[in-house]
């Protein structure tokens, strides 16, 4: 199987993967701030992968410390939005970075070609069946389009800058350690200085399994995934892929929540389908005739 096909199926497997973490950030939510739930989730991610850290050079670090701080202001952001209106609107605005990786690549002087731009066409009408929930426009709604926007500059700049990386790994790690210590900066700039560490222990044990299935599996091994599968994908292909991901939380949430899914959401499902695969169509060429 080509590289490229490689890295696109392991972006799907990523997407799946995040689509679970709705239901269990949900649940964290009513114990823990978006700050602290960060904080425990890529600690424990980045203990994990600190031994790969001896083999990075320094276009890894400075590579891997960029992509912390972006993907920690998309997850602040997103995760904020998200205690201030639905899941499903949550989902549709943060996937709107499905525009906004292409539209980056116009500002940089670089068209998308056609299929990926019906792609982004079928993706974009699978958001709208499957999320959009009318409404007027809130501050929950800036919060979650200021997400998408870090989302879409870190999913374009992970495309270039995996491809200049000396290791992945340690890049991988980098990463995860940044949005960590981001995330423990902001707990000590916001948050009193007399925390209690009691009862921050008890929450912890009291949703343990959340933590361990965001931080080791959601965390650590998928971004480690994701790292590889962009190297090998382009950031365009990526975020229709990454389009997908409110299907997946819908998928989740009807399993772990026992929420609803309407016909409506089963054809968005079926337009973000469309839209990954026709992004993945490439005519065969024709041979000239002699």
């Amino acid at each position: 199987m080509p590289k490229h096909i490689q890295g696109v199926a392991a972006l799907l497997i990523v997407t799946i993967v995040w689509g679970t973490t709705f239901p269990a950030m949900k649940d964290l939510s009513e114990h823990f701030s978006a700050v602290w739930i960060a904080f425990l989730r890529f600690t424990l991610g980045g203990v994990l992968l600190v031994p790969f850290l001896l083999r990075g050079k320094r276009v890894d670090f400075v590579a891997g410390g960029i992509l912390g701080l972006l993907l920690f202001a998309a997850f602040m952001f997103q995760v904020e939005a998200l205690g201030q209106m639905s899941a499903s609107r949550n989902a549709f605005i943060t996937g709107l970075n499905v525009l906004i990786v292409p539209l980056l690549g116009v500002v940089a002087g670089r068209m998308p070609e056609n299929r990926i731009i019906i792609a982004v066409l079928l993706s974009m009408a699978g958001l709208f069946a499957m999320c959009w929930d009318g409404g007027s426009w809130s501050a929950g709604d800036t919060l979650a389009l200021a997400g998408a926007l870090c989302f879409g500059v870190y999913v374009k700049l992970m495309e270039v800058l995996t491809r200049r990386a000396n290791d992945m790994m340690a890049l991988t790690a980098v990463q995860i350690i940044t949005v960590a210590l981001c995330a423990a900066a902001w707990i000590v700039m916001t948050e009193p200085q007399t925390i209690d560490w009691t009862d921050v222990g008890d929450r912890i044990r009291g949703n343990f399994y959340n933590l361990v299935y965001l931080g080791v599996f959601a965390t650590a091994a998928i971004i480690s995934l994701q790292t590889w599968g962009q190297r090998h994908a382009s950031a365009n292909e990526a975020a229709i892929v990454y389009a997908f991901e409110p299907g997946c939380a819908a998928i989740a949430a009807y399993f772990w929540l026992s929420e609803t899914m309407t016909l409506r959401s089963i054809a968005g499902g079926l337009l973000l389908i469309a839209g990954m695969v026709v992004s993945q169509w490439r005519p065969t060429a024709r041979t000239a005739p002699a």
